[in-house]
């Protein structure tokens, strides 16, 4: 890679975190993105997909351990790899890069170097939710460096791996989320 690396986040990946997020407001929560370096211009990260991971004992290795390796042969086959994690803290005013965060970023990067890591911040959150500010609800950490579907209550069906692990009809791939 040449210059500093950009980041492009597809619509339906961006709102499936803004989803996860909004659905476990008072807890912390997690995901992988999933995407590729775009076809022609390696200095952007094309993140194609998020896949929400886990609303309670994010920190656990074990369950960890067994979602990257069922996302990672799911979407293989699709092209895609993992490209990055995202997280929001559990408290509303809690902006920081926590411990646990960096280190599944740190993980992430040993695999893909330019991995993006994004924090959400709570407080942006609930604005959006209350739909009193559009601005991004994120913060992009790198190692280096349609909103109608909140109205909709559509956080409501969304499903992470915490939920599949509980019920395995569960889909942790959402397929019928934006149907």
């Amino acid at each position: 890679m040449g210059g500093e690396a950009k980041y492009e986040i597809h619509q339906n990946a961006y709102i499936k975190l803004v989803l996860h997020a909004l659905k476990h407001q008072t807890s912390a929560v997690n995901g992988v993105l999933l995407g590729r370096l775009s076809a022609g211009n390696d200095d952007t990260v094309e993140i194609v997909e998020s896949v929400p991971l886990f609303h309670s004992q994010i920190g656990l290795l074990p369950p960890l351990e067994i979602a990257l390796i069922m996302i990672e042969e799911y979407y293989s086959d699709k092209g895609l790899s993992i490209v990055g994690y995202f997280h929001a803290n559990e408290r509303f005013d809690d902006f920081e890069l926590g411990t646990v965060a960096k280190n599944i970023g740190d993980q992430i990067s040993k695999y893909f170097p330019v991995a993006a890591l994004l924090l959400l911040d709570n407080k942006k959150l609930e604005a959006l939710s209350k739909g009193k500010d559009r601005s991004p609800v994120m913060q992009l950490y790198t190692k280096d460096a349609s909103r109608n579907y909140i109205a909709s209550e559509k956080w409501k069906d969304i499903t992470d791996f915490d939920d599949h692990l509980d019920d395995i009809s569960k889909d942790w791939l959402n397929p019928e989320l934006f149907k």
